[in-house]
């Protein structure tokens, strides 16, 4: 459970009310949370044990993915939007492993993640950490630190690693995917992972109404939506893939183990 002990954050940041980037580092072993964090994450533990084992699947698929398009396709330029906290592996350490002239925009709203990221994964002429909201690409676009990093005339790829299921539906999650669409060159690939909805899993009911009720908004979707999210583009295999069994050696199936369906990937690539 939560403890109690006094803690600090820095100077607006509200420690009370939990938000999903803690609540995901604390899955994660990090120590940028709160006891209102940990409070969420333990309750949605109790009914998902292996919760923060997703957590690490996704972020070892966006590892796999990262270095497959810095290696393999040759993408040097990456705009990591809901970066959210940084961990023990960051995007522009994948890519720089497989391509060291990569370089990583990341762009998160919370005023917590800018601190942390600002202070941690900006490199001069490497990366760097600008506020940004999904809502509005073209605000991200045209920040100067943006373009002055990155070129957008050539391909780009797009990382929204759990950030789509945080988009209910009335604000329609497949249109602010496709609003990204016109900033990125031809040739560009967007990498999404998003919570899965496998349609059978009781615990994952109760999950859902936990972090919702207590994050504001965390959306399971099933996989034919999940895959929708990739209209306009040409999905890559192995199409959605619970993010376990996302391209461990390359491509694979999706993967039948009830304890790591939560969470889905998918990639896409603009032609």
């Amino acid at each position: 459970m939560a403890d109690e002990l006094p803690e600090s954050a820095p100077p607006g940041i509200d420690t009370s009310t939990p938000t999903f980037a803690r609540v995901y580092d604390y899955f994660l072993g990090g120590k940028d949370n709160f006891a209102a964090d940990r409070e969420v994450a333990d309750m949605v533990m109790q009914l998902v044990p292996e919760a923060p084992v997703v957590a690490q699947g996704n972020r070892v698929a966006i590892g796999r993915a990262v270095e497959y398009l810095a290696g393999e396709v040759g993408i040097d330029q990456f705009v990591d939007i809901g970066s959210g906290l940084p961990t023990s592996s960051n995007v522009h350490q994948f890519a720089r492993s497989a391509n060291p002239d990569a370089r990583v925009v990341y762009v998160d709203n919370d005023p917590i993640v800018l601190a942390h990221g600002r202070a941690l994964l900006t490199e001069q002429g490497v990366a760097t950490f600008i506020q940004g909201d999904l809502y509005e690409p073209e605000k991200i676009f045209s920040d100067p630190a943006l373009t002055g990093l990155l070129d957008l005339d050539r391909p780009v790829a797009l990382i929204l690693a759990a950030i789509i299921h945080h988009v209910p539906d009335e604000r329609d999650p497949a249109g602010v995917v496709a609003a990204l669409h016109p900033f990125l060159p031809k040739g560009s690939h967007v990498v999404l992972t998003h919570l899965h909805d496998a349609g059978d899993d009781p615990r994952v009911e109760e999950a859902k109404r936990i972090l919702q009720s207590g994050l504001g908004g965390s959306y399971f979707r099933p996989a034919s939506q999940i895959e929708g999210f990739m209209d306009g583009l040409t999905i890559l295999d192995p199409g959605v893939a619970h993010v376990t069994e996302w391209r461990p050696n390359g491509p694979k199936g999706p993967l039948e183990h009830p304890l790591h369906t939560q969470m889905a990937a998918v990639m896409g690539r603009k032609d």
